[in-house]
């Protein structure tokens, strides 16, 4: 064999074994990459501490992201149920309204006996809450704040969350009255009487409580003499005056009915008439 051929040989051989060892070295880089992408589980206080530490600054995100790590590494732990009510928490001090809901609805799902389910119903239907639109928009959200917030009532009705979800009940409807006035008043002004009554029924049949009943029945007043149906028009201004003696609305109401030659008279047998009869409180509330 000739050097030339000998020494061929030897290259060819060297570079198979650089090749061979260049291809361990990486199995074994990417071996310990591999390694170390999947770092060990972190003790569940140490995660929940960190997520508090996070959220006492502000840094609600962060929080909700590290009691969510909390909740995943430790699922069936004391802390893992505590992250997942703070990380709904943490969303709903950040504005994250949505990321809220899903995490406190999950917590309710999983947790439905546990005395902190109250505290997840009333930050779900608070964050809900949070997200009702001006009475222009669709109040989607508002129905669903409504429904959310009934159900803290009726489900925990001794706890502190009861009372301020009866309050933010009381606003929420405010809200949805405030629509059907606006679709009313809508009507109104393209004249079409009959589908401003029908906004303004729903205002006195539902929303009885709420501080539109007033102009609603002042508005009804308008309507049914505008369509010549005096006897409405009449015990309208009449419920008016008896329920809300000093309200300007049941002023403006009187002038209205007396322009058209009658008086504020009550006919007992009007649906108005019927529907005041019967104490607000018995009347649904939604």
């Amino acid at each position: 064999m000739s050097l030339m051929g000998f020494f061929g040989q030897r290259r060819t051989g060297f570079l198979r074994l650089a090749v061979l060892i260049l291809c361990a070295g990486w199995i074994v880089a990417c071996s310990t990459v591999d390694k170390n992408a999947i770092p060990p589980d972190e003790p569940a206080d140490v995660l929940y501490n960190q997520g508090l530490t996070l959220l006492n600054q502000k840094e609600y995100g962060d929080a909700a992201k590290k009691f969510a790590e909390c909740e995943r590494q430790h699922p069936y732990s004391e802390w893992g149920r505590k992250s997942l009510l703070m990380m709904s928490f943490a969303y709903y001090s950040g504005g994250q309204f949505d990321e809220a809901i899903t995490a406190a609805k999950r917590y309710i799902s999983l947790h439905p006996g546990n005395q902190d389910t109250a505290y997840a119903q009333y930050l779900m239907a608070s964050a809900y809450f949070d997200q009702i639109p001006d009475v222009n928009r669709d109040q989607a959200r508002t129905r669903k704040a409504v429904d959310a917030l009934a159900e803290v009532v009726r489900k925990f009705p001794d706890t502190e969350y009861a009372e301020s979800a009866k309050k933010k009940i009381q606003i929420a409807r405010d809200n949805l009255a405030g629509k059907e006035m606006t679709i009313g008043r809508f009507y109104m002004e393209r004249r079409n009487f009959i589908g401003a009554i029908n906004r303004f029924k729903t205002v006195v049949t539902q929303y009885q409580t709420t501080r539109h009943v007033e102009e609603a029945l002042m508005r009804l007043t308008e309507c049914y003499m505008a369509l010549g149906i005096t006897g409405e028009a009449q015990t309208a201004a009449a419920v008016l005056g008896h329920n809300f003696p000093d309200s300007p609305w049941y002023k403006d109401a009187y002038k209205l009915v007396v322009s058209g030659g009658a008086e504020p008279r009550e006919d007992k047998s009007s649906w108005i008439s019927k529907l005041f009869q019967v104490k607000p409180d018995d009347k649904s509330s939604t």
